[in-house]
């Protein structure tokens, strides 16, 4: 498989595969998820950073599908957790990936932990992987500190009790698409979006 007006983002993350689709509208390709691929191989990540494990997606699915991927690994750092619960962010509270009990962790982790000790930042680190081209990496954050509760209902993962500070609100209390705009990913993928035309030509051999 190589189209030039394709990209596959290598996620089967239903909140991040609809977030991507929104993000790549206004450039007029068509976006692909792993959730259109059943087939696909799972990419075990194994790096030590969110670049590293990033790379190791997007260079995995380009090599086996033969056209650009994208790849994003992103999480939560909590400064009073010393960084945690970073790349293990959607596996925190164990292997099944529970978005409730993730944050049933956290909340617990920090229940002695005062308002104003607990900052803590969403870091996303894109990376595309183009077949014959070095690896593009970029990385965006989003400030802000963790609830006492959980608030509001959109989003996923840990956004019912990440504060925004940008917005004043917590990140499932905004729109998908104000959270398009000042998102970790956003963020990441305003910093990708310059080199999109360059991408989808580069790979038009």
């Amino acid at each position: 498989m190589s189209d030039s007006n394709t990209i596959i983002i290598a996620t089967k993350n239903k909140g991040k595969a609809k977030e991507f689709v929104q993000m790549f509208a206004p450039y007029g390709v068509e976006v692909k998820t792993l959730l259109d691929f059943p087939d696909a191989p799972d990419i075990e990540e194994t790096g030590k950073t969110f670049a590293e494990n990033a790379i190791l997606k997007a260079e995995g699915i380009s090599k086996t599908m033969n056209t650009i991927a994208i790849a994003d690994d992103s999480g939560l750092a909590i400064d009073a957790l010393n960084g945690r619960p970073g790349i293990y962010s959607a596996r925190y509270a164990g292997e099944q990936k529970d978005d409730e009990a993730n944050m049933d962790k956290v909340l617990a982790e920090l229940i002695d932990v005062p308002g104003e000790d607990r900052s803590a930042r969403f870091h996303c680190a894109l990376a595309a992987a183009i077949p014959g081209k070095e690896t593009v990496t970029v990385e965006g954050t989003c400030e802000g500190s963790i609830l006492l509760e959980r608030t509001g209902t959109n989003g996923f993962g840990y956004d019912p009790i990440f504060f925004v500070k940008e917005k004043g609100v917590a990140m499932a209390e905004l729109s998908s698409e104000e959270k398009n705009q000042i998102s970790h990913r956003a963020n990441a993928l305003k910093k990708l979006s310059g080199m999109i035309g360059q991408l989808i030509e580069g790979d038009a051999r």
